[in-house]
């Protein structure tokens, strides 16, 4: 039997427009360094493989999922990577969702489970996030693209359960 899902959502690893960048200007400085030396030493060939390397690796980082977010009746679930376990949160004990930045900083690293300070962090790339507090004040913050469809689907869920 398939599952009604109200929400659905795939976050990629690779595909954080800061990081991208990063990494450009990475790989950009290694071809520089490649063209630009005088001497033609066999050695220099090495930041031609390494820029390479950062171009390739970045491809294959924008294919790999970080995480998915999946919102049905009765439960949020978001499954990560090969080796990470599967969260399910019970929307029947979320009292409070609100969206709002999740954070303030420019860089934000990807993470998934992450437990700091009573709040539990799910991020792969997007500027907003959706707030989950449960009834034992627990907050779950999921980063996500489309915070205003997954803060419906919650609160459709919830109506629904």
């Amino acid at each position: 039997m398939a599952e009604e899902y109200l929400f659905q959502e795939k976050q990629y690893l690779g595909r954080d427009k800061t990081w991208i960048s990063v990494r450009l200007i990475l790989a950009l400085f290694c071809f520089s360094a490649y063209y630009l030396n005088l001497d033609h030493l066999a050695s220099s060939q090495l930041f031609f493989i390494v820029g390479a390397s950062i171009i390739v690796v970045s491809i294959i980082m924008m294919y790999m999922i970080n995480y998915k977010t999946e919102v049905t009746p009765n439960f949020l679930t978001l499954s990560g990577l090969w080796s990470t376990s599967l969260v399910k949160i019970d929307l029947n004990s979320i009292v409070k969702v609100e969206k709002k930045p999740y954070s303030t900083y420019f860089f934000n690293n990807p993470v998934y489970n992450l437990h700091k300070n009573g709040k539990i962090r799910f991020y792969s790339d997007g500027r907003d996030a959706v707030w989950l507090t449960d009834r034992d004040g627990l907050i779950y913050i999921i980063g996500t693209q489309r915070a205003d469809e997954l803060v419906k689907a919650v609160k459709q869920a919830q109506v629904k359960s």
